[in-house]
């Protein structure tokens, strides 16, 4: 189930992308301290990345991404390295330290493949929420009312309706 979520969640950024032009990516908004839809779609797409380029060591972090800035430059460039996101997504679960310096000190995790996936479809979706920030002020797109929604809150809503 982790996977399709995973796809769905990835499926509604690029449904967004396909509606931007790059004048809309990369254009800062007021409500996100001046950051841009085309950062929080790189800052996401580098999360998984980070992930998957580190999976192998079985030493994952977070902190040591590639920042490449085609990706928050280009909707062209961003859609298709989702879709690289995507084709790599189904591995094994194993066992993976997760390692991190917080305030000068260094700290290591344990973790797993899966239960790392799951943070980044959290993470995902924590950034589609700022994205909706930035999309709803650009009148001509259409996303979907669940876009950057937990996936949780999702489901509380549709119990509260019946």
């Amino acid at each position: 189930m982790l996977i399709p979520s995973l796809h769905k969640a990835l499926n509604e950024l690029v449904s967004l992308l396909n509606q931007l032009s790059n004048d809309d990516f990369t254009s800062p908004c007021k409500g996100l301290s001046n950051s841009t839809i085309g950062e929080h779609t790189r800052h996401i797409i580098e999360m998984f990345q980070c992930l998957e380029n580190q999976y192998e060591s079985g030493i994952v972090n977070y902190d040591k991404r590639n920042r490449d800035y085609r990706i928050q430059s280009d909707t062209h460039f961003a859609l298709q390295t989702i879709d690289e996101v995507k084709n790599k997504l189904e591995k094994g679960d194993k066992t993976l330290v997760l390692q991190q310096i917080v305030d000068g000190e260094e700290l290591r995790i344990d973790s797993n493949y899966f239960r790392e996936l799951l943070y980044n479809l959290e993470h995902c979706i924590h950034h589609q929420a700022l994205i909706k920030v930035a999309v709803l002020q650009l009148e001509h797109l259409q996303i979907d009312e669940d876009f950057g929604v937990a996936r949780s809150t999702i489901e509380y809503r549709k119990q509260c309706a019946q």
